[in-house]
């Protein structure tokens, strides 16, 4: 039943692109290259190191966007970044999605889609090309995925996001069993005050120790609400949650983590900035254990000044530290020298 109401739907998204293909209207199709990269320098003072500083490229994004008919767009994004497994920079399939925008209230994005778990967060934090935002930077959720994404406004100040994926990333194939993550977010956002309510959940197949094969329901629940109180300030919190999981993409029964997030922004003026963010990772404590089962469970403290010289150019001195829960673990303390440019 329930592969078949996903058919009717798929067939109802196909009619709909048909549609839009026959509309005759004047239109001239144009596209755009886009592109973002992430450079840093960082001296790293933590105990024990070996590398004590190094130039790096964390990010390059390359992409182009191309506006095919009226309400309907193309777009590819290609990340480069760092693979464990092979080469220093690999480069992936970021987004490869058709967005059709069917009414002033619905829109529908499908094929490899930037995902909506922490999409405002990361927004509003601003600071991507440093850290990334507290679901991607410990792994709550991927920020993009296969799969099929519906927008919809729903009066002034609300929008919602309902959608089916993969659940595996967009560095992964689907898994073996063949199953999909489905989620959706509530959105309220007016006056310089923007709140938000997200939840997901993909089941898994796990064998035990007994060779039983069991269902398991991997979860993510967040919380997020932000406040701009003017044009210089703005401060926002976010409260995450995973369940069955060490990471979104890997099932692991009653294993559980839970966070916190909080950051906020002062502008002097339209170059200059000064900015700060505190993360909190926890996690539960196994049946038959003493310590918690995440060895990276710990704080995070974030602080630094930005300067914009100029339009698609940003920089930032900042430091970055972390402190570890568990005993035995040195704690990381390293200054940054940030640079993001686009094009």
């Amino acid at each position: 039943m329930k592969g078949k109401k996903l058919f009717v739907s798929a067939l109802a998204l196909f009619l709909g692109f048909a549609a839009v293909a026959q509309d005759k209207s004047e239109f001239t199709p144009s596209g755009k290259v886009n592109g973002k990269v992430f450079f840093n320098y960082h001296y790293d003072m933590s105990d024990g190191t070996d590398q004590e500083s190094s130039f790096e490229i964390n990010r390059a994004y390359f992409g182009y966007d191309y506006n095919i008919a009226k309400g309907l767009k193309a777009s590819i994004t290609l990340d480069v970044g760092k693979n464990e497994g092979g080469s220093y920079y690999t480069a992936y399939l970021k987004k490869a999605q058709l967005e059709w925008k069917a009414s002033s209230a619905v829109k529908v994005s499908l094929g490899m889609i930037g995902t909506v778990q922490f999409k405002e967060q990361e927004k509003f934090w601003g600071y991507r090309y440093i850290m990334k935002s507290f679901n991607d930077q410990y792994g709550f959720g991927s920020s993009a995925d296969l799969g099929i994404n519906a927008n919809f406004k729903l009066s002034d100040g609300f929008s919602a996001n309902a959608f089916v994926i993969n659940g595996e990333g967009y560095k992964k194939v689907q898994d073996e069993d063949g199953k999909q993550k489905v989620g959706a977010s509530l959105i309220y956002e007016k006056k310089g005050f923007i709140a938000k309510v997200y939840a997901d959940a993909n089941s898994a197949k796990v064998v035990d120790e007994g060779g039983n094969e069991d269902d398991v329901t991997v979860s993510a629940l967040a919380f997020f609400a932000g406040y701009k109180f003017s044009d210089k300030f703005k401060l926002a919190a976010e409260y995450n949650m995973l369940t069955n999981g060490t990471k979104y993409s890997k099932v692991a029964e009653d294993h559980d983590m839970e966070g916190l997030s909080v950051y906020s922004t002062y502008a002097f003026d339209k170059k200059w900035e000064v900015f700060g963010r505190y993360d909190y990772l926890t996690s539960n404590t196994l049946e038959g254990e003493t310590e918690k089962w995440n060895a990276k469970n710990g704080s995070a403290i974030t602080a630094g000044v930005q300067y914009a010289p100029v339009k698609n150019v940003k920089m930032a001195f900042n430091y970055q530290g972390y402190n570890f829960k568990q005993e035995g673990i040195d704690n990381n303390s390293l200054l940054y020298v940030n640079l993001e440019f686009k094009f």
